[in-house]
This record gives C-alpha cells, sequence and structure tokens, in this order.
C-alpha cells in the first residue's frame, strides 16, 4: 500500500543545549523551507526544566505549523556515554512530544541523513549545508549547524517517502 507523500515536514536534530528544527514543505516534487532555527537551553538549569524547554517549544512549532510528519536524526555512537545519555532523553521528549500531538515520526542516521542530501555518507558539516542551500534554493547557508543538520533530516524525511512510493 503507498503511503502519502508528506507536505508538511518538522525536521529535528536532537541536542539538550541546542536542538535544530527546520520546516520544509513538498508541493508537487517542490521543497520550500518556512523556517529553521535552534530550541536553546542553558547549561545553568538543572535537566529537567531544559527538557521542559524543548517540549513546550517543540509544541508552539506543531501548533504553528501542524505538520504531517516529524523527522528525527537517531542517536549515533557518542565516545561521552553521559552526552549520549542527556541527548537520548531530549530525543524522548522530542517523540512523546510528536505522539502527544498525534504527529506520526520517522527516524533516520546521520549517515542516511547525509546520503539523502549529499550522495556521501561521510559529508561533513559544510557539504551538508552546501547542499541544504541548494536543495532548498536559500539565499545563503542555514546556521547554526543544528537548523542545517535538522533541514537535512527532513529532505531525508521526503526523500525517503518519495521512493517508497514509486
Amino acid at each position: 500500500m503507498k503511503q502519502k507523500i508528506s507536505n508538511l515536514i518538522l525536521g529535528i536534530d536532537p541536542g539538550i543545549a541546542d536542538t535544530g528544527f527546520g520546516v520544509i514543505k513538498n508541493e508537487n516534487n517542490k521543497l520550500t523551507c518556512l523556517d529553521y532555527g535552534s530550541i536553546k537551553t542553558s547549561a545553568k538549569l538543572n535537566l529537567s526544566d531544559r527538557l521542559e524547554i524543548i517540549n513546550l517549544e517543540l509544541n508552539k512549532l506543531i501548533k504553528k505549523y501542524q505538520p504531517n510528519l516529524i523527522s528525527i536524526e537517531e542517536l549515533f555512537f557518542c565516545k561521552n556515554v553521559k552526552t549520549a545519555l542527556i541527548v537520548g532523553q531530549a530525543r524522548g521528549v522530542i517523540i512523546l512530544t510528536a505522539k502527544q500531538n498525534k504527529v506520526p515520526i520517522v527516524e533516520f542516521t546521520p549517515l542516511q541523513v547525509k546520503q539523502a542530501v549529499s550522495t556521501y555518507g561521510q559529508a561533513d558539516k559544510q557539504q551538508v549545508q552546501r547542499m541544504v542551500k541548494i536543495i532548498l534554493n536559500l539565499k545563503k547557508l542555514p546556521k547554526p549547524d543544528d537548523a542545517a543538520d535538522a533541514l537535512a533530516i527532513a529532505i531525508c524525511a521526503v526523500n525517503s517517502l518519495t521512493i517508497r512510493n514509486l
């Protein structure tokens, strides 16, 4: 059974200090960037407050754009176990927020995301940013890096869903 190609996709690059987001629209296979940025939390706050900020800000984005799909980067192996655990908690909040808003989610590895935008799984941050700029016809490179990554994650979802519908 063919899956409906989502029209509005919210890409999320999970993090505790910076959670990148990018909103793109897919209309007749033409991708348009509607918004991007970063949800920032202060290291001075305790972890539960930081997670709550991510939840509240993500709820605002979902309410504003009403995406058909949320695309999230999977947690990759991290040398720093403490960082991996904290980012994992941020991912959990993001997934729960999506579920509470009844927005379906898809998840992609960093390798899948890099391949989707650059056709090269080992692309560096600059290559990913340049390709996102070209694909979305942006005037300048998307900044910060977390936002560029989130846009790439959303593009990956569009490519994945398009392939599944062929």
